[in-house]
């Protein structure tokens, strides 16, 4: 294999060097042509056969050292600017190939760089990026999932057995059916905001940001919880002010304010207030959604915003954890921030910050 590489980069120097020669030989023979023929003429001399052939044969040794060494530094500017950046390219393909998704090329920065392999790094080094925030996603679904899933997957192996219980009421069967399928409807959304989650975490390339009315998304995304606060009879504050946008990504604040509208709800009794507000403060847009539910502890609040966190265990069947880690992940995406205020049975209180 060894040999076969070095019979073949011979003949590449050899191909080259041929080239080279006969491109020199060319252009030195027409120029040493006419420069012989207009010299001749001006001074009148006449040229013999010696004279011709001793020139001839130092056109020649000048063409054969010329030849080489233009072969030889054609060979050191491919081996700097082409052959050292596409082995570095193809070593770091290699790398990503055996699953090392870390690797990254250095931009090149010598004397006569061809920018197109900076170009080509570039988009190299974007792709080895989000490979690895996918390869992340995989790894940390699979962990999450196995974990998070035991519970659900128990109640319904239970319910299930139940249900294959031969004298059983029909009352019960549709109470052990409802278990089923509220386990599986946990199961899904888990799924759904695990995959959320996980991406907004590891992916380091955005969609484009758009101009977002605030006041008409937080009133839609109010509107979307009216069966909500109607059956339970809580009451809504609102004071939105208008004309307060911001820029960002409209899919993912709604998942903000749905988020938190979603736990206040949650977590306030029948009879109770939330209240949603929206008001600018300098170069800031400030959102405040509160609520006079059971509240928390401050060891509670230290925690809210990690993954699969549920301080209140009490409400653990109609969540998984993942809903605030998600708010705080598109808040730091955005370069805003959010706060929390809370005490044990009077209520919390969200602010968020965005510029």
């Amino acid at each position: 294999m060894k040999r076969e590489k070095r019979v073949k980069t011979v003949l590449k120097w050899l191909n080259d060097y041929i080239t080279f020669f006969l491109l020199v030989a060319f252009v030195t023979t027409c120029c040493m042509l006419l420069f012989v023929t207009v010299l001749a003429k001006s001074l009148g001399v006449v040229l013999t056969g010696e004279v011709l052939e001793t020139a001839a044969k130092l056109t020649f040794g000048n063409v054969v050292l010329l030849s080489l060494l233009f072969t030889v530094i054609d060979k050191v500017r491919r081996k700097l600017t082409v052959e050292m950046p596409a082995k570095r390219i193809t070593d770091a393909a290699e790398r990503i190939m055996q699953g090392d998704f870390s690797v990254r090329i250095e931009p090149q920065t010598r004397f006569a760089t061809d920018e197109n392999f900076n170009k080509i790094i570039k988009c190299f080094n974007d792709m080895a990026t989000e490979l690895g925030s996918v390869e992340t996603l995989r790894t940390d679904f699979i962990a999450n999932v196995s974990h998070e899933m035991k519970t659900p997957l128990s109640v319904m192996q239970n319910y299930g057995k139940l249900l294959q219980a031969p004298a059983i009421s029909d009352e019960k069967r549709l109470e052990y059916a409802k278990g089923v399928t509220d386990g599986a409807r946990r199961m899904a959304d888990m799924m759904t905001n695990i995959l959320k989650l996980n991406r907004l975490e590891n992916q380091q390339i955005f969609p484009k940001t758009d101009d977002i009315d605030l006041g008409e998304q937080l009133c839609q995304c109010l509107l979307m919880y009216e069966d909500v606060w109607e059956s339970a009879g809580i009451e809504i504050e609102a004071d939105i002010a208008e004309g307060v946008s911001v820029k960002g990504d409209g899919e993912l604040l709604a998942l903000v304010w749905s988020n938190l509208l979603s736990n206040a709800f949650k977590f306030t009794e029948k009879g109770g207030k939330v209240g949603v507000s929206l008001a600018s403060e300098g170069d800031a847009a400030v959102v405040r959604i509160w609520d006079t539910g059971c509240g928390m502890t401050p060891e509670v609040g230290k925690h809210i915003f990690e993954k699969f966190y549920q301080g209140d265990t009490s409400h653990a069947a109609h969540g998984n954890g993942l809903g605030l880690a998600l708010v705080k992940r598109v808040i730091d995406i955005m370069g805003g921030e959010i706060n929390v205020e809370s005490a044990v049975g009077e209520g919390t209180a969200f602010t968020v910050r965005i510029w």
